[in-house]
């Protein structure tokens, strides 16, 4: 990706950035140390403090905005308008969630074509998401794409649906090397402390992941549950596991990440994530789990959760807050190793196939190239739903294609 006067500039805006860790600083990290490799790619954030500071992170100049404080957990960072104005990028690129980042892009006023990756709507905060929609609605009018990370929350978004003619699906890519099995004398000894019948599950241990029901559906699973992950709602998890009687079939790790994570997922047998609410907007950690070869069962949430697994291609997918179905299905696959197995080699194909995270990238090129080369990005006489960047599966049941 070239422009004639030189490397393309690329500006991204996140909330925050490496070391801070969370599921949208690790895209946005990835994503930037992937681009930097053909183009010149610098990210302006909030800071966690109220200081300023500028470095240099893997190749990637990172400006930190000092911030003053907060709003419904929307950092303040005024200096965010100076460091857009200031930038000579070609393309700004938005990731959103961020009503501060989008702020200071209006009152900066750059000239830069503008892309906004629309991770997710504002969840849970009603009158905030209200009040904010105008703006929102202004910055996405005025945008040359929107990426969104699946075709359903184009169609699920209150936002995103009515500005299909913008949307270009770029699901999530993960590094996959990182996936890779490590020493095999790790995996043998969690199977060895947890036994051969464990379902693995991670993340925040808050509402919407559903892990409640998780521990409730242990009561029907002859298993084990291993959860891994760490947050508000352990205490409250732990008596629920006393109440059901569930306290030897229900492991509660605590927090884990990086390689000291890889392990577990490839001594379970199963991976599940019980979410129960469109804040799961996605579900990275399921392409993981996939990458590890293991069957993935899901909830039927109106987000990319259901469009990351495939029902009856790659794992099960079962009604949110449902314990009884999601025991019924990890009960089948821990029964079933030929199903087990076929679903989780389906499993890593379609990641390999569809959510590396060259893939990821190479997408966002092309769609950067687009906008710079001034190519229509639909045919307006007969505007396709979804521009040709990625074209999504059916999600219907077809084991025999397995």
């Amino acid at each position: 990706m070239t422009k004639t006067a030189g490397r393309v500039k690329i500006l991204q805006i996140g909330k925050f950035y490496s070391p801070y860790a969370g599921g949208m600083e690790t895209h946005l990290e990835d994503l930037c140390v992937q681009l930097n490799r053909s183009a010149d790619v610098r990210v302006i954030v909030a800071n966690t403090s109220a200081g300023t500071v500028s470095e240099e992170i893997s190749g990637i100049r990172v400006h930190r905005a000092g911030t003053w404080g907060s709003i419904a957990n929307a950092p303040i960072s005024p200096g965010l308008v100076n460091a857009i104005r200031r930038s000579p990028a070609d393309i700004v690129h938005i990731h959103w969630p961020n009503p501060a980042a989008v702020l200071a892009y209006i009152a900066s006023r750059h000239p830069g074509q503008l892309v906004v990756t629309y991770h997710s709507d504002i969840v849970g905060k009603r009158l905030a998401a209200l009040l904010f929609h105008p703006i929102l609605n202004r910055v996405i009018a005025r945008s040359a794409a929107v990426i969104a990370t699946s075709p359903n929350y184009v169609e699920s978004s209150p936002i995103l649906s009515r500005f299909k003619n913008l949307c270009h699906v770029i699901p999530y890519g993960i590094a996959t090397e990182r996936m890779a099995a490590p020493n095999p004398a790790v995996i043998n000894d969690i199977k060895a402390r947890y036994g051969p019948r464990t379902v693995l599950a991670v993340g925040r241990l808050v509402y919407y992941k559903g892990f409640e029901y998780l521990v409730r559906a242990m009561r029907h699973v002859d298993g084990r549950a291993l959860i891994i992950g760490d947050g508000p709602l352990r205490e409250n998890l732990k008596a629920i596991a006393v109440s059901c009687g569930v306290t030897d079939r229900v492991v509660f790790l605590g927090e884990k990440s990086g390689q000291d994570l890889v392990p577990y997922f490839h001594a379970a047998e199963v991976f599940a994530l019980p979410s129960v609410a469109r804040s799961e907007a996605f579900g990275i950690v399921q392409l993981e789990a996939m990458a590890c070869g293991k069957p993935v069962i899901n909830t039927n949430l109106d987000s990319g959760v259901p469009f990351a697994s495939l029902d009856g291609k790659t794992g099960l997918t079962v009604p949110p807050a449902d314990p009884e179905s999601l025991a019924a299905a990890i009960n089948l696959l821990l029964n079933e190793t030929e199903l087990r197995s076929r679903f989780g080699e389906a499993g890593r194909r379609r990641v390999f196939e569809e959510f590396r995270l060259e893939t990821m990238t190479e997408r966002t090129c092309d769609l950067y190239r687009q906008i710079l080369e001034s190519r229509p990005l639909l045919n307006e006489a007969n505007p396709p739903l979804f521009q040709g960047v990625y074209a999504a599966p059916s999600n219907t049941r077809d084991e025999a294609s397995l």
